[in-house]
């Protein structure tokens, strides 16, 4: 591959028929962009048109020795988040994501019912599926992430209600936060 080929940059957008999807830990994740998800996942429905984000970046400390020279490094830690506003706002699963399944029941038909509390929130599996460029899927699958961020929900006749939602990834048994798997679309 050559240094310079615009054909290796791309966007990245939505799968059609959903993009995030949920599931509870120990769900079996899938290890490729193709594979067919296990029924335990569930749509988290349409996302603003901000996207998804991803902070990955190392928290370092250098060391300077006498003279202002930088002779090491030193890695304190290296959160791995992603951010995105879910605005299906009248869909229980989203609401179960966002409140945790314990304090959300019921269904639009029958009427939900929400409880706002301290309740720790619970970890879950999320998958992220894309299209790039020439039709090349992309999937970031998140083994265990947990909500640690919702930002003010505003409820107003000129946007849709969303829930900026931040999740913190944790480790796996092989210590990797995340994993993300792309392959170009068949001929």
């Amino acid at each position: 591959m050559s240094a310079n080929d615009s054909t290796q940059v791309s966007t990245g957008k939505p799968k059609v028929g959903g993009a995030i999807y949920a599931a509870p830990l120990g769900t079996a994740l899938p290890t490729d962009p193709t594979t067919a998800l296990d029924k335990a996942f569930k749509s988290l429905g349409y996302v603003s048109e901000d996207g998804l984000t991803n902070d990955n970046a190392p928290d370092t400390d250098t060391v300077r020795a006498w003279g202002g020279d930088a002779v090491l490094t030193i890695q304190n830690s290296k959160d791995d988040t992603f951010g995105f506003t879910l605005i299906h706002s009248l869909d229980e699963d989203v609401l179960k994501f966002v409140y945790g399944s314990s304090n959300v029941s019921g269904d639009l038909a029958t009427g939900i019912t929400v409880k706002a509390n301290a309740a720790e929130a619970e970890a879950r599996a999320l998958v992220i599926d894309m299209i790039m460029r020439d039709g090349a899927l992309k999937r970031i699958v998140i083994p265990s992430c947990t909500v640690t961020d919702l930002g003010t929900i505003t409820y107003s006749d000129s946007d849709a209600v969303g829930y900026e939602t931040t999740v913190t990834c944790t480790p796996d048994a092989s210590g990797n936060t995340h994993y993300e798997y792309i392959k170009r679309a068949a001929a």
